[in-house]
């Protein structure tokens, strides 16, 4: 009967790490975030570079410690993003910085969350092998995001936070690869 979990373990961690492979380079991040219900838009760009981590990396061990795991090296793989972005509407930089994710199980682990700079989790699944979706909750928020490549020159994301069940802020980005 263990088989079978096996399998979709086996499926999950290579699924992962598949799709942080397919994800590492540089992209620009065209986004809009709505604000609800008044309806308030920002517009905002960014230069995204991800890069793949490894099983075992310095990076992730310093991530499994951050969370207080057993085995520092238990983190399956994982990938960090830097970004910089710009507010389109203001003209002005709006910030710029990095994360960390690894991944074990079902379970993404991160230096920082959205709203937050102290380390967070999230639960994730990948609705085909393309989409990965996440569920991140901290501070009586909920994160909401489902990340899709389209190609390998385009991603898309989306992602909802809502706190107390009502949808605060929606989120929508199409990335473009500007090289691997």
């Amino acid at each position: 009967m263990t088989l079978p979990l096996e399998i979709v373990q086996t499926t999950e961690r290579s699924q992962i790490a598949e799709f942080f492979q397919e994800s590492a380079g540089k992209w620009r991040s065209e986004r809009r975030y709505y604000t609800l219900p008044e309806g308030e838009t920002k517009e905002m760009e960014s230069i995204i570079i991800i890069r793949f981590l490894e099983q075992g990396c310095h990076e992730l061990q310093q991530l499994a410690q951050m969370h207080d795991l057993a085995d520092s090296a238990s983190l399956q793989c994982g990938a960090e993003v830097i970004w910089e972005s710009t507010d389109l509407l203001k003209a002005r930089k709006e910030s710029k910085g990095s994360t960390l994710f690894g991944a074990l199980g079902s379970i993404l682990y991160r230096d920082r969350g959205f709203a937050t700079s102290k380390p967070v989790t999230a639960k994730y699944y990948f609705s085909n092998p393309k989409t990965l979706c996440l569920r991140t909750e901290y501070n009586g928020s909920v994160f909401e995001e489902e990340l899709k490549l389209v190609g390998s020159r385009y991603r898309t994301r989306q992602t909802i936070i809502s706190r107390a069940g009502e949808q605060l802020m929606i989120g929508q980005y199409l990335e473009k690869r500007v090289e691997i």
